[in-house]
């Protein structure tokens, strides 16, 4: 099932190229806030995705193009992210360092947007401004002490997402990585059992037309066992959190007036535009 959140925390299921109205049956209720509909609906789903299968049948239905794409869960408990995933995209960077020995860091959720809202560049850092592409983990079941053989089982769905970064190691990740719209997420959460095995999906990127990224998800550092596990050693897991599982390489800047396009296989596919804003400026970056 693909679940996409819509129009102002309305939920759908994505079917094709339309999106049919199953907000009551999800027992979500949009004006609610914070709005956290969507993570207890992933806490809730095995006791509600029968009645949201039964209401697609009478749901009212409308083109994915013609409503407004939100981020499938804007209120999650913990956003994790895993640096330096891919052996090549670590190479690039110049860095000797892997997720395996490194491990995590943490993202603000502030910084998650959707795909039918635009990555907004902070004024001119004197800096670079770097798409990552990346496959999202969606966590389903409550966890802590995770052994690698039931990790998947704590895997509700997959998405895209995009890690915008002010290119540049003399600052924390955090910072460079959590400004409004630099986590765009979706565009939809297509359960686990539809994806199947995380190991081999291929993910790829454009900006424009311009093809930066190709890999496998087979070419991680810490596959997605790996990562809930060592997540989970040092940290409880709730339903609705979201992982990042580390770019490969192929990272590049990108400039107000790009459109970045990220798929990967038995996911989904999301596009999202890139505009300039005002001010941004962030006290702690030594401009370069």
């Amino acid at each position: 099932m693909r679940l996409l959140r819509f129009d102002g925390g309305r939920v759908g299921v994505v079917q094709g190229d339309r999106v049919f109205d199953v907000t009551d049956a999800a027992g979500v209720d949009p004006k609610l806030w914070p709005p956290v509909g969507m993570v207890q609906l992933v806490a809730d789903f095995a006791s509600r995705r029968g009645a949201i299968a039964a209401a697609v049948a009478s749901a009212e239905s409308r083109r994915i193009a013609d409503v407004s794409i939100e981020t499938p869960i804007p209120w999650p408990n913990k956003l994790v992210a895993f640096p330096a995933n891919y052996r090549a995209h670590a190479a690039e960077m110049a860095t000797d360092y892997t997720a395996s020995t490194r491990g995590f860091f943490l993202k603000s959720v502030s910084s998650l947007s959707g795909a039918g809202q635009p990555i907004v560049l902070p004024e001119p850092l004197g800096r670079e401004i770097h798409h990552e592409g990346e496959l999202a983990v969606v966590i389903g079941r409550r966890g802590r002490h995770i052994p690698r053989a039931r990790a998947l089982d704590h895997v509700f769905g997959y998405a895209c997402l995009l890690d915008i970064t002010v290119r540049g190691l003399d600052v924390e990740r955090t910072m460079r990585k959590s400004y409004d719209t630099f986590t765009p997420v979706g565009p939809w959460i297509t359960t686990a059992d539809e994806v199947g095995d995380p190991s081999g999906l291929r993910l790829r990127l454009w900006v424009g037309d311009e093809l930066r990224q190709d890999a496998h998800t087979r070419d991680l550092v810490l596959d997605v066992p790996g990562m809930i596990e060592m997540a989970a050693s040092v940290l409880t897991l709730e339903p609705g959190d979201v992982i990042a599982t580390g770019t490969p390489e192929g990272v590049g800047p990108i400039t107000a007036g790009d459109t970045v396009t990220v798929e990967i296989e038995r996911v989904g596919r999301m596009s999202v535009a890139v505009v300039q804003g005002e001010g941004g400026s962030n006290l702690a970056l030594p401009r370069a």
